[in-house]
């Protein structure tokens, strides 16, 4: 399994955006967080922007730090409002988000599209465990229905193999799959962070698509690592480590939450 994903780890736009959104810890400087919207309710950047003590906030690449829509503004500003002595990058998953798409996403979207149709052609509901029989029947609960819902939603029947040995899956069903890829680049941007942080570009657009909540697609990502860790003991450091994924998923599920109840 590890060397079917370590194919997917790419240095490609996204990425790029992330690394520049690791700056050192500086003190709080700001009072107050406030939303301002644009002239006819669109800013410079998209809709509504945060703003320190009047003043919008910028982008590691210089772009004014604004969502499509005023939920999703307030919940960064919540971010920024939070931050203590302190602004700590880590305790602001929406806000690292917001920066990757604005910086990185929005100018490569062909990029960042075909990224996830990688995971797509290896998706990890497609790879079953050949034993033990318990653990094969639980990936089938959590991933079966993920399946199904592919072949209803988009007409894609994807092939199951046994193993980590790579099957070709058929072109239909991936141009089927592929062109449900949003074009927006908020919404793409949070798919492609959900897809990267599941392994699984199915379960990513089952959930923009409202098909599985946040909690059922997460379960379902980690169906092995939580067999594994049943059967030999919990490991305190990957669960820490999942602890600060879930947060950057819970993010991207909550733009794909809000930007799909708005269309």
């Amino acid at each position: 399994m590890k060397e079917r994903l370590d194919n997917h780890q790419t240095d490609g736009p996204v990425e790029a955006a992330r690394r520049a959104v690791r700056p050192a810890l500086r003190r709080r400087f700001y009072k107050t967080v406030t939303i301002a919207a644009g002239e006819n309710g669109q800013s410079e950047q998209a809709g509504h922007s945060v703003c320190l003590d009047g003043k919008p906030i910028r982008t590691p690449g210089r772009c004014t730090l604004a969502a499509p829509l005023a939920e999703l503004a307030r919940a960064l500003a919540d971010e920024w409002a939070a931050q203590d002595e302190y602004i700590d990058p880590g305790k602001m998953p929406l806000t690292r988000l917001a920066n990757t798409i604005i910086d990185g996403v929005g100018a490569a979207q062909d990029q960042v599209a075909a990224e996830i149709r990688k995971y797509l052609a290896s998706d990890l509901v497609f790879y079953r465990a050949e034993s033990p029989a318990p653990l094969r029947a639980r990936q089938a609960q959590h991933w079966d229905p993920l399946l199904s819902w592919a072949r209803r939603a988009f007409g894609a029947d994807f092939k199951l193999a046994a193993g980590v040995v790579h099957v070709a899956q058929p072109a239909p069903a991936l141009d089927a799959a592929g062109a449900a890829l949003p074009r927006e680049p908020w919404r793409l941007g949070a798919l492609h962070a959900a897809t990267t942080l599941t392994g699984s570009a199915l379960v990513a657009l089952a959930l923009m698509h409202g098909a599985i909540t946040p909690e059922a697609a997460w379960q379902a990502a980690h169906v092995d690592e939580d067999w594994n860790m049943e059967q030999w003991g919990k490991d305190e450091i990957a669960l820490a480590r999942r602890g600060f994924r879930f947060a950057e998923f819970s993010a991207a599920a909550l733009v794909l939450r809000t930007l799909g109840a708005a269309r």
